[in-house]
């Protein structure tokens, strides 16, 4: 079976005709097996950039965290190393020190006080986060083993906005989910809800620096107090991994003063996505280990590879270099103040266009964008002759890709919209947006019953 979106199977069945270009008129080939012969590069160049042209344009796509712009001068760079692969660090040093600059920098920026800073880059931050549950696995297995305990029944405590990334970590490593649902207005995981579902068997709790779902901080440093409080009564010390696939790389340059980080003597690992924040083309992540003691040294494979005898942590092998030298290259070109400036527009126009949208009449809104520049809202209750999925339909019609979904349980009544602000999102497209959806309200107003709902629309899952 092929792993592909269902809409990507609906295409025609028959040959490619190939256009009229360079005298081949006639000329056919296979969809779905390779033409027996070679095209001209141009020729082939033509026919996947036509294909292409029916991709959504990135820039109108506010459902997705991944960066959509670059500066030339990065994608020049990342054009130079497009050859280059991560894993080859013999062959390619100078490449594996820009990467453990940039695991020196996030260590920094995070606030271990460690004279070895431990941690390395990822294809993206689901990687780095399973990276970090089977550290957190290991320690507890050992420390159940050392204390004679059963180690067959490891469990997590998440709230259910997590990402999906968490549900592979359980199903792939044997790990039970303990999943905090959503209620009333609370959408995220809380400090008294997670103590809850703590025990001798918890490897660890994830704490999310901004959910999905909302854009909404946990409470990091309250779920952490309250872990102090449970291990005074219990003697359980249960670590906490934060989940910053975007808002450790918000929170220190737009929220210095909140503790989230390895401030907190509880927080025994970060991740984060250099693809979404870091404001770098996908797909690069990274994942920090308060010291070289919360990595399990047995977790760490050493391989000889082309002469040399290299540690590796990865859920995978070869993997570009590109990415981490674009990384390196926004550390120093932006510097501490430019990742605040920039961080900080992204919420500006994030917390403008969510009251311009409040003000049209017919939203609510769910947040506000003042913590991750992500906002959801949902239609008034009175509202029932149209949904959030008809709304978001209706957007595709001037190119904006505006995601609607359901919420989990226990809230799986509220439907939602979500804006996620970027870079290269500007004032002026918000303005935009705003007026497009202006634009498709009186139509909307007119229909006499929903057209879309979740089976039908352009649904979003998370």
């Amino acid at each position: 079976m092929t792993l592909t979106h269902p809409r990507a199977r609906r295409e025609p069945k028959e040959k490619l005709a190939v256009p009229p270009l360079f005298s081949l008129e006639g000329t056919t080939i296979p969809r779905h097996e390779l033409p027996e012969g070679e095209l001209p590069p141009d020729v082939a160049y033509q026919i996947v950039h036509d294909e292409l042209m029916l991709d959504g344009n990135a820039r109108l796509n506010v459902a997705t965290f991944v960066s959509t712009w670059m500066e030339p001068q990065a994608e020049k760079l990342m054009a130079e190393c497009f050859d280059k692969n991560m894993i080859d660090k013999d062959e390619y040093p100078q490449t594996a020190e820009l990467e453990s600059r940039c695991v020196a920098i996030l260590s920094n920026l995070w606030h271990a006080d460690t004279d070895r800073p431990t941690g390395c880059s990822t294809t993206g931050s689901s990687e780095a986060a399973m990276l970090g549950g089977l550290a957190l696995k290991r320690r507890w297995h050992k420390r159940q083993a050392a204390e004679g305990k059963p180690t067959d029944k490891p469990n997590l405590v998440m709230g259910i906005n997590v990402q999906v990334c968490w549900e592979k970590l359980a199903n792939y490593w044997d790990v039970e989910m303990r999943l905090v649902p959503m209620e009333g207005d609370r959408f995220h995981l809380s400090a008294e809800e997670a103590v809850k579902l703590c025990d001798e068997n918890t490897i660890g709790v994830v704490a999310i620096l901004g959910s999905t779902f909302d854009g909404s901080y946990e409470p990091v440093a309250e779920i952490c107090a309250a872990l102090d409080g449970f291990e005074r009564e219990t003697g359980l010390d249960i670590p906490v991994h934060v989940d910053g696939a975007s808002g450790a790389m918000i929170a220190p340059f737009v929220d210095p003063e909140l503790e989230w980080d390895f401030r907190l003597p509880r927080v025994a690992s970060i991740n984060t996505s250099g693809h979404k924040y870091g404001l770098v083309y996908p797909g690069v992540g990274w994942i920090v280990w308060r010291d070289a003691d919360a990595l399990p040294e047995d977790l760490i494979f050493w391989v000889n590879y082309l002469g040399d005898n290299m540690p590796t942590f990865a859920l995978n092998f070869s993997r570009p270099g590109a990415q981490v030298v674009a990384q390196y290259y926004n550390f120093i070109r932006l510097g501490f103040d430019g990742y605040r400036r920039v961080q900080g527009y992204a919420r500006d126009v994030a917390t403008r266009l969510s009251e311009s949208i409040g003000e049209l009449g017919p939203f609510e809104l769910l947040t506000r964008g003042d913590e991750l520049p992500v906002f959801a809202f949902t239609l008034r209750h009175d509202i029932d002759n149209y949904t959030v999925f008809d709304v978001s339909n209706a957007m595709r019609e001037r190119g904006w890709q505006l995601p609607a979904y359901t919420f989990p349980e226990h809230r799986t009544d509220l439907a939602a919209l979500r804006v996620v602000v970027r870079r290269g999102f500007t004032h002026d497209l918000a303005d935009l947006l705003v007026a497009d959806l202006e634009r498709q309200l009186p139509r909307l107003e007119r229909q006499p019953e929903p057209v879309h709902d979740a089976a039908t629309g352009t649904a979003f899952a998370h």
